[in-house]
């Protein structure tokens, strides 16, 4: 039976974006939303809306009662839950699934292996993808880590092997303080994850995060949608990425993509996945793979032309893959920046009242948000309101048009970080590509 009516299990610009691409493909959708999201953009739009409890996240979309109950109430035979909140969440897939409703996304399994860091490297290695070198498994006598650190030679850095977002990393440059890191790195781990499992790596210099965008058809086939590369990051978080990335050559993508597409084929991996890479020289390796859809996914929609959600949504539905590999043809470049509602000197959140708003507009400009004017951002969510994705024949003319767009981008009322953006499109490392994971925070500091 095809999929008719989708519970989207999210809010914002996911939750929107969810919603066109079921729309288009003729299928019903339901809001889900917390008190505070009653007047969202998606809210409006979806063909049901069920209120799942108050503003708080843990009692609205993380509510995992409220979400099937609603699914149940408006008959809906399928579950997106974007990326964030429940996206990665094992266990609730698992009941999703237990209650007869279509999961869109990997498979229960495949989400709880690559969500353990530790257990995520193991399968990487096996399904031969480069590993950093470092730890086998989780590492708790600091005796063992000194033999490691000292084999692959420091600095190291100490990871929690749940959660990520920088919390639980440490690094280590030098014996004398590995075991009161160890310590610190296992404590923040435990409070923030409840999980207080931490691992080694060799520390990488100055490398660059990049990463494959992955499909599978969940029955042994896997094709990659290119690079992107993500390596502008505060604390972190990605600030803007692009595709395809300044410094991998079409040989590179080539013969990484396979890596990763035979890898994925070898799991028999549903759905939409990200492997993420830090690439350092010439070399990649492997940091940890993502079993969803990316925030920075409308930049390989962008050069490739295919809908990631569309796809998602297909292959839940047990339709084979709509393209091959050989169909897949990398054009043009494409830029996102992430606009978020914080003061872009400060970096505080700044919700509030929408008292203006005007989306850039014109050729091969994209604005993924469900802003509009008179609509109140709630203080309760992440900082992030809209996207703005920008694609070009080459990487200067769509820097060129994502200068043009920013300009034009109005959003009055609260403070964003599209200053910030502005000025780094104007940056010298930025415009020759020559920056890494580090370049931004150093960036910023000399801005201020």
């Amino acid at each position: 039976m095809a999929i008719s009516r989708i519970l989207i299990a999210n809010r914002g610009e996911i939750a929107l974006r969810i919603h066109r691409a079921a729309h288009e493909m003729g299928i019903e959708t339901v809001a889900v939303h917390s008190t505070a999201d009653a007047d969202a953009m998606h809210v409006r739009l979806a063909d049901r809306a069920v209120c799942i409890g108050p503003p708080a996240a843990r009692d609205s979309y993380l509510n995992i009662p409220a979400i099937i109950s609603a699914a149940e109430v408006t008959q809906a035979d399928a579950i997106h839950p974007g990326y964030g909140f429940l996206s990665e969440n094992a266990q609730f897939a698992e009941i999703v699934e237990a209650h007869h409703i279509t999961w869109i996304g990997p498979k229960p399994e495949h989400i709880r292996t690559m969500g353990d860091k530790v257990e995520a490297k193991r399968t990487a290695g096996k399904l031969g993808l480069p590993l950093v070198p470092g730890s086998d498994g989780a590492i708790t006598d600091p005796v063992e880590a000194g033999r490691i650190a000292a084999e692959i030679g420091y600095p190291v850095i100490i990871k929690a092997a749940s959660g990520g977002g920088g919390r639980g990393m440490k690094v280590c440059t030098g014996p004398h303080e590995l075991e009161t890191l160890m310590l610190q790195a296992g404590s923040e781990a435990k409070a923030a994850f409840g999980d207080a499992t931490v691992y080694l790596e060799k520390y990488l210099g100055n490398p660059r995060h990049i990463e494959f965008q992955i499909f599978g058809d969940g029955n042994g086939n896997a094709i990659h949608l290119g690079e992107r590369d993500c390596s502008l990051q505060r604390r972190h978080q990605k600030v803007l990425e692009e595709a395809p990335s300044p410094v991998i050559s079409s040989d590179e993508r080539a013969r990484m993509g396979k890596v990763v597409s035979d890898a994925m084929a070898g799991m028999g991996y549903r759905g939409a996945g990200t492997i993420e890479f830090l690439w350092e020289n010439g070399e990649f390796y492997f940091i940890e793979m993502n079993t969803r859809l990316q925030v920075e996914h409308p930049v390989t929609e962008a050069i490739t032309g295919v809908d990631l959600v569309r796809e998602q949504i297909r292959i839940a539905d047990g339709k084979p893959l709509s393209v091959k590999q050989e169909d897949i043809e990398f054009k043009g470049h494409a830029i996102e920046c992430r606009i978020n509602a914080e003061d872009p000197e400060t970096f505080a959140p700044s919700p509030g009242l929408v008292t203006s708003y005007h989306a850039a507009g014109g050729m091969h400009v994209r604005v993924d948000s469900g802003l509009y004017a008179g609509y109140r951002i709630p203080p309760y969510y992440d900082s992030m309101i809209a996207k703005l994705i920008v694609y070009g024949r080459t990487r200067e003319g769509c820097i060129m048009r994502l200068r043009r767009a920013l300009e034009e981008m109005v959003i009055e009322g609260v403070k964003t970080s599209i200053p910030m953006h502005r000025k780094l499109l104007t940056d010298p490392t930025f415009l020759d590509g020559g920056y890494t994971i580090k370049y931004l925070e150093d960036w910023l500091a000399d801005a201020k």
